[in-house]
């Protein structure tokens, strides 16, 4: 319950978060009367605001706080430089540079302070999912999309509820993936395929000869390479995962592409029982851990998933199957994964090397020079690798 002192007197409601943030300690209330750098104080120093005047005023001011935010590293590096040319005087040896996981770790620290201090703006919802602010929007479809139905006031962040309601839109209009000649409908918290090279590599792999009559989609999360794969021609396709969003989202695509009769959605960590001829995963690409619900697609810690996969495939392939591990080699260029660890997991496992398709990100942060991560980016390319059994 978070406590504040309203118009009205003292006020407590519940704190709801869709991500599992934690809310923040101490909450006062403001309105379109509090100067932006007083609200940027207050969320720098990690107090709560919850917003009592006008609807388009408070996301005026989330903008207002995202830019103050984001001329911090052009003060720091200036700072940087001043303290370099002191050291170039004294006769003192220039820092050594940040080594490429040093910049992601940065980065990410960077990146989770921003989303912290911008989640300080909070929004008051009534019963029913209602903004009871001057030109709010009606949010109740969104809201309940990632909610559940509401009977009871609550407070969230105005930052999380705008990604509610962009989420919401997703999921209404869909994704276009051409490889499957239809749309994917992304659920909130779950990734949708907007990085469609991974898409296309399993739209060309070879499927293994004699045809596939079952094939598992492990970590499913849209269904987007379970559907993918029914289209190609598999008899029966079994998709997991243990995210229960993940799962009703696959169920829903799934249903709405024809496809309820030749894909079975499954929740299970990794593998359903029995073997395979072919066994499909596209694991979180980097080992690190995530922030947020919808980043448990993107980081997996200490990879997680990916020596769960490697270890447990042959025990799940049937005699030839092939396992299609589909990631990217961001990791490798980061400093965070190596080659060599990852080949080591494959001997491991018992698996041997099939074949391997390359690709190249088409996503625009590969081309962005002003990414702190764009040498990585510009160097990245997502493999298909086809593994056997040894």
């Amino acid at each position: 319950m978070l406590a504040w002192n309203g118009p009205d007197g003292p006020q407590s409601v519940r704190w709801r978060s869709g991500n599992g943030t934690a809310p923040p300690k101490r909450v006062v209330a403001v309105d379109d009367t509090t100067p932006a750098d007083t609200a940027f104080r207050l969320a720098s120093e990690g107090t709560g605001m919850v917003w009592q005047g006008d609807f388009q005023n408070a996301r005026q001011l989330l903008i207002a706080l995202a830019r103050r935010i984001d001329r911090r590293p052009s003060k720091e590096r200036a700072r940087d430089k001043v303290r370099t040319r002191a050291g170039a005087a004294a006769n003192q040896p220039a820092a050594a540079p940040a080594t490429p996981a040093d910049a992601f770790h940065r980065h990410r620290m960077t990146q989770a302070q921003r989303a912290h201090t911008l989640g300080m703006l909070l929004i008051p919802f009534d019963p029913g999912h209602v903004i009871p602010l001057r030109r709010a929007p009606d949010v109740a479809a969104a809201c309940e999309e990632a909610y559940g139905p509401s009977d009871e006031p609550y407070v969230t962040s105005l930052r999380e509820l705008l990604g509610l309601i962009g989420a919401h839109e997703w999921r209404r209009n869909g994704v276009e993936v051409p490889a499957l000649a239809g749309r994917i409908h992304p659920h909130y918290g779950v990734f949708a395929p907007i990085r469609g090279e991974y898409v296309d590599l399993v739209a060309r792999a070879p499927l293994p000869e004699g045809g596939v009559p079952l094939a598992f989609d492990i970590g499913t999360g849209t269904g987007v390479l379970a559907a993918l794969l029914a289209r190609r021609g598999v008899a029966q396709v079994v998709a997991t995962d243990r995210d229960p969003r993940a799962l009703t989202c696959a169920k829903d695509n799934v249903a709405r592409l024809g496809l309820a009769q030749t894909v079975q959605v499954m929740e299970a960590d990794l593998f359903p029982p029995g073997r395979a001829p072919l066994v499909v995963c596209n694991p979180p690409w980097l080992p690190a851990r995530p922030s947020s619900a919808l980043e448990h697609a993107v980081y997996d810690p200490d990879s997680r998933m990916l020596r769960g996969f490697l270890s447990g495939l042959a025990a799940h392939l049937t005699p030839g199957g092939e396992g299609w591990l589909v990631l990217s080699d961001l990791a490798e260029h980061l400093g965070l994964r190596s080659r060599a660890v990852l080949e080591s997991m494959f001997e491991a496992g018992g698996l041997v090397v099939a074949g391997r398709t390359d690709t190249r990100p088409m996503h625009p942060k590969a081309a962005d020079r002003r990414d702190p991560l764009h040498a990585a980016r510009a160097a990245e390319q997502v493999s298909l690798w086809r593994l056997r059994a040894r």
